[in-house]
């Protein structure tokens, strides 16, 4: 039995295909299932279920991939602590952030983060809050920034700041004509949303619902993006709410629609999460002090209210 054998297990387990697996791992499909046939000889089993399309685990290859997964967990530690060891902080390191975070947070610390650590290979993908989760648990990711808390015993969360709502609306909206909102203003048939699949939508339906603010499940408009709500909201359309950071960037003609809300604000808390078997942990902490040194300088709220980013 050999690392290698069990790593072309897992890609099979993964991706349900051999080529595909093989792909993966950048070996020929061949030398790929001969590998995985020969420990199912030494192992006197089979692990896969091969008539299956797509192809199946056996109950007993099931077990073999949740040992396989903490062998090589195991096996990368050793490289990790020798990392540590010598205070090195280079190599891949796969990070992964939500939408609606990525255009107002990365330009602030990538820049200092590659001139800070240029040996690592920092390789960033931008997806929704399952899709994170799920590439943090099958090892595709190191880490990600995301709105917490997640609720998932298998998730580490470390807190970076706190981001208010902030209101945004037209001059003919009803409520333009007040210095300060409050959530017993809202009313969610009012309320341009992102489409489905970004978390911040449900965290817009979250204050509603927690507020005891006027909710249905009727939504009249979605979108994609927070420059399409804009649009949507100066035309009369309805408001928006926005995270505080996308205010920054808003043209100064654009900012007397803003309206705040009274304390304690709705927020979002944004934290760097990773799996609790992370290896990487001197990569995960030099990315976090590079966003605490950042951050500071740009938003710093304490009396919030933090509005749950989960389905409810």
């Amino acid at each position: 039995m050999t690392i290698t054998q069990l790593k072309y297990v897992l890609a099979v387990a993964e991706y349900q295909n051999f080529t595909l697996a093989s792909e993966k791992c950048f070996v020929t499909q061949p030398t790929l299932s001969m590998q995985i046939q020969k420990l199912e000889e030494e192992l006197d089993v089979v692990i896969f279920n091969r008539k299956k399309k797509p192809i199946e685990l056996t109950p007993v290859g099931h077990k073999i991939v949740d040992q396989a997964k903490i062998i090589l967990d195991e096996s990368n530690r050793i490289n990790d602590i020798v990392d540590q060891q010598k205070g090195y902080v280079g190599g891949d390191f796969k990070l992964g952030i939500i939408p609606t975070i990525t255009p107002t947070l990365l330009p602030l610390f990538l820049n200092t983060f590659i001139k800070r650590y240029p040996k690592v290979n920092l390789k960033i993908e931008e997806l929704n809050t399952n899709e994170l989760l799920k590439k943090l648990k099958d090892g595709h990711l190191d880490a990600a920034i995301a709105s917490t808390p997640l609720e998932d015993e298998n998730i580490k969360e470390r807190v970076l700041y706190y981001e208010p709502f902030v209101g945004f609306m037209s001059e003919s909206h009803r409520l333009f004509s007040k210095n300060l909102i409050t959530v017993d203003d809202l009313n969610i048939d009012d309320i341009l949303l992102l489409e489905d699949g970004h978390c911040f939508k449900d965290s817009v339906i979250n204050i509603c619902r927690s507020f005891e603010t006027t909710t249905t499940d009727s939504f009249k408009l979605e979108s994609g993006s927070f420059s399409t709500l804009l649009k949507l909201s100066k035309e009369g359309m309805g408001m928006t709410l926005l995270p505080y950071l996308h205010t920054l960037d808003l043209k100064e003609e654009d900012k007397k629609y803003l309206k705040e809300f009274e304390n304690p604000a709705p927020a979002r808390e944004v934290a760097l999460v990773y799996h609790k078997s992370q290896l990487k942990i001197q990569l995960v902490d030099a990315l976090k002090s590079t966003i605490d040194g950042v951050i500071r300088g740009v938003i710093s709220f304490s009396d919030v209210r933090i509005i749950s980013p989960l389905k409810k």
